[in-house]
């Protein structure tokens, strides 16, 4: 027979529940903050005590209204949090058993893709299957068994709290983690959630991928344009993790598609360019040039149209961009056009790349390597800078430098020049000797002392050192470093940046 006090507890207990049972919205709202004002972070036994060792028969109460109410949102993050405190107590397995049972995992994952549902509600969702998660490998297979990965990406990619997307991040990290049988399913996730419109989102997915990387040991082919493609966000958090991930992944086998990507991403594609150029020019051959690539029809002489091909490259405000990619610059010199010939027609021909951005426009998301990559991984490895030099990086550098649209891409080209080894020569020929002298005395402010008879010059090289490579190959030093000084103390620089 029960004790008096045992019987005096269970009628407690009895009240409690057809209090709960008959009450309604705003009843068991005040209900539920009661419980937890008084729970919070009682262990499982204390929980039992607190209910007359009928604990679970609040738990279900609370499951069951959960899955009949969810979908309206009604006290939901009072709910989850009283639901947080029976998963999250300490020996709670027997209550996280009978929550996976009624199908819990499901209804939290459903509650993610609720557009109804607030914010707050869904943060709550989330820090419960953390806690699920943090159970067991069992417990993360439920998860991705239930199509989880997918529905917490997509939550991480819409969501508009970075407090919520943290959690989330948390939440994948956890789930990357002793989870060997579903760790590549997040891995891809991961992958899938860089293009995604949301820079939080993005900078959050790069630090889990390298995690998930380092576990994981094989590459996916994809990761490789996904994240050069991160590379041209004006996100400057973003870029960073970029370049941290690109950093570990030269030393998989993606390390020849990422530097031949890097290389690329130096020189603006046709599609860009032509993102900048003028009305006027659009489906015209503003040159007169036709097939025979004649001055038929141009109405005048090439000096006539450099005018036209340079006037839409200087813009009077200043851009939005907030990375400042392109920078105003100060007003380069007119440079009459005097002595302009047949020499000068390769320039002309790169007019689709002269406007600058519009006033009150952001800046072409062309970023143009406006990060510091090319440099970091040339001093970091030799072999890298060789094998970079094989793609005629010199070249992409040069016309990155000549790039007037995007004045960081063309400050970051010219330091990033002076790494390589075994180029001087060809630079010096390429550029001429006054803007090569130009060039040594202050490689940083290049862009600013620049006209656009120079710019063109450099975007329009043809500097090929791959032939030379060979003979390099075989020396013990590949350091060469661009110095202010004579010819004749090159051999001394050499080991030095």
């Amino acid at each position: 027979m029960t004790s008096i006090k045992e019987q005096a507890a269970i009628s407690r207990l009895l009240s409690f529940l057809q209090d709960w049972d008959n009450a309604g919205k705003v009843a068991r709202s005040h209900i539920l903050d009661s419980f937890i004002e008084t729970n919070q972070g009682k262990t499982a036994p204390e929980l039992e005590q607190e209910f007359s060792q009928g604990a679970s028969l609040f738990l279900v109460r609370l499951t069951t209204w959960l899955r009949l109410t969810y979908m309206t949102g009604s006290c939901l993050d009072k709910l989850l949090r009283s639901i947080g405190i029976f998963l999250s107590a300490v020996s709670s397995n027997r209550y996280l058993i009978e929550f996976l049972e009624v199908g819990g995992v499901l209804t939290l994952l459903e509650i993610l893709g609720l557009e109804k549902i607030k914010e707050e509600d869904k943060k709550e969702s989330i820090k419960l299957l953390q806690v699920v998660a943090n159970s067991g490998r069992k417990y993360k297979e439920l998860i991705c068994e239930s199509y989880g990965v997918r529905s917490i990406a997509e939550f991480l990619a819409k969501s508009k709290s970075e407090e919520t997307q943290e959690e989330v991040q948390v939440l994948l990290d956890s789930l990357v983690h002793g989870n060997p049988k579903y760790q590549n399913q997040v891995y891809k996730g991961l992958i899938a959630l860089l293009p995604c419109a949301s820079p939080k989102a993005q900078q959050l997915s790069l630090q889990t991928l390298r995690t998930a990387q380092s576990i994981i040991g094989a590459t996916h082919p994809s990761i490789v344009d996904c994240v050069l493609k991160v590379l041209r966000t004006m996100h400057l958090e973003v870029q960073y993790e970029a370049i941290e991930l690109i950093k570990d992944l030269v030393n998989y086998d993606v390390c020849p598609a990422l530097l031949r990507g890097l290389v690329d991403l130096l020189i603006p594609s046709v599609r860009e360019t032509s993102k900048l150029q003028p009305k006027i020019l659009n489906g015209r051959d503003p040159l007169g040039l036709g097939a025979r690539g004649t001055w038929a029809g141009a109405g005048g002489s090439p000096a006539s149209w450099l005018p036209l091909c340079q006037t839409p490259r200087f813009s009077s405000s200043p851009p939005s961009c907030p990375c400042s990619c392109s920078r105003p610059r100060p007003p380069r010199p007119s440079g009459k056009q005097t002595g302009v010939g047949r020499g000068a027609v390769p320039q002309l021909q790169r007019c689709p790349r002269a406007p600058a951005q519009r006033p009150g426009t952001r800046a072409p998301r062309g970023g143009r390597s406006a990060n510091p990559l090319p440099r970091v991984l040339a001093r970091s490895n030799t072999s890298l800078a060789q094998e970079m030099l094989h793609l005629r990086v010199v070249h992409s550098l040069l016309s990155a430098m000549g790039n007037t649209d995007h004045s960081n891409s063309q400050r970051q080209a010219s330091l990033t020049l002076q790494t390589f080894p075994v180029v001087e020569q060809h630079v010096r020929k390429s550029m001429g000797e006054e803007l090569y002298q130009l060039f040594l005395s202050s490689p940083e402010n290049l862009y600013m002392k620049i006209d656009s008879i120079q710019a063109d010059i450099l975007a329009a090289n043809k500097v090929n050192v791959t032939r030379e490579l060979h003979l390099t190959e075989a020396c013990s030093s590949m350091s060469f470093c661009f110095s202010p000084g004579n010819e004749d103390q090159n051999e001394d620089t050499e080991g030095k940046e």
